[in-house]
């Protein structure tokens, strides 16, 4: 309100929706009662109705449903404050981290367990990311629904899971090792956003390009040779099979498998980058597109994050593929 909001001003990103749809009593009805995407034969109907052509009214409708989004001055707050959260802990857990000994050794995670000590500085950082985290899986049902929120819902299932249980079981070391891998590429996807709501496109691609090797580098090498090779093996190795062994590395394992799909998407959206000469679109977005009756816009005017798209990114993210599948 205070910060995010007179940076967008200053940016020239306005505080106005998507084309309204014009008043109809009959279509707002079956808008709000019946469907929000109505069927061939139900256009048919309507139009005989109403006596409108089929494509008025299947235009009528995308207008109705952008017409509840946010708008683009709502999704640059929201990025920005998610920027400033995943910079700050990214940041805090370098910082802190940097000169703790498991940082360099990860055997140093299991040596006396489970009695280690939890200084204040660990208390904290783990606190706040269950916050955000909870936050993230209250506001994902008042959020657009995107085609990943299911994926979405599972990864935030398993973040809260693995944060409260690691707390529990004092697990809390190797719990700092993956919160912060998870924190190194989520503020690049919220700075690519940023850019492509203020229409710098050069920049939100290269953002999402650095997003998209960080990303892959930190979830498809550093997490499975550095965190599961520790939890899996050197944890066995050392203090042998506890009792919730096989819990928490199901937890952790279910995140690699998350990783997984969300790298397919990004690399799939990079090369389409390749090909169009720039990222195109966000694979797991909530933007209502052209139907082939319709005029067609230039598609040089959208981005991965198109201005002209609808809802609030979600990526924790998330990824799509940003999304992306986020956030």
């Amino acid at each position: 309100r205070f910060i995010a909001k007179p940076c967008a001003i200053n940016l020239g990103i306005q505080d106005s929706g998507p084309h309204r749809a014009q008043p109809n009593a009959i279509l707002e009805k079956v808008f709000t009662s019946i469907t929000k995407s109505p069927d061939g034969k139900r256009l048919e109907g309507l139009s005989k109705q109403l006596d409108w052509d089929v494509r008025k009214i299947q235009r009528w409708f995308r207008h109705r449903r952008n017409q509840d989004k946010p708008t683009t001055l709502t999704k640059f707050c929201e990025s920005m404050w998610r920027f400033t959260f995943y910079l700050s802990i990214f940041f805090y857990g370098i910082r802190f981290l940097w000169t703790a000994p498991w940082f360099w050794d990860t055997r140093q995670c299991w040596y006396n367990y489970p009695f280690q000590p939890l200084t204040s500085r660990l208390y904290y950082y783990y606190i706040l990311e269950l916050a955000f985290y909870w936050s993230l899986m209250f506001s994902q049902f008042t959020d657009i629904k995107r085609k990943d929120f299911l994926i979405m819902f599972v990864h935030h299932l398993a973040t809260i899971g693995l944060i409260t249980f690691s707390y529990m079981n004092n697990m809390v070391r190797v719990g700092t090792l993956v919160l912060c891998l998870h924190d190194a590429s989520d503020f690049l996807l919220e700075a690519a956003k940023l850019a492509n709501y203020a229409k710098y496109q050069r920049l939100c691609d290269a953002f999402f390009m650095l997003f998209g090797v960080v990303f892959i580098v930190t979830r498809l090498g550093i997490y499975p040779f550095w965190i599961l090779n520790t939890t899996l093996f050197e944890s066995w190795e050392l203090i042998g099979p506890y009792p919730s062994w096989w819990l928490f590395n199901g937890l952790l394992v279910t995140l690699q498998v998350l990783h997984v799909i969300w790298s397919y998407l990004i690399v799939r959206t990079a090369s389409k980058a390749l090909v169009r000469g720039k990222v195109s679109k966000d694979d797991r977005s909530d933007v209502e597109s052209s139907s082939e009756e319709e005029d067609v816009t230039s598609n040089s005017t959208k981005g991965i994050f198109s201005t002209s798209s609808n809802g609030s990114n979600r990526l924790n993210g998330h990824v799509a593929g940003s999304q992306w599948t986020g956030e």
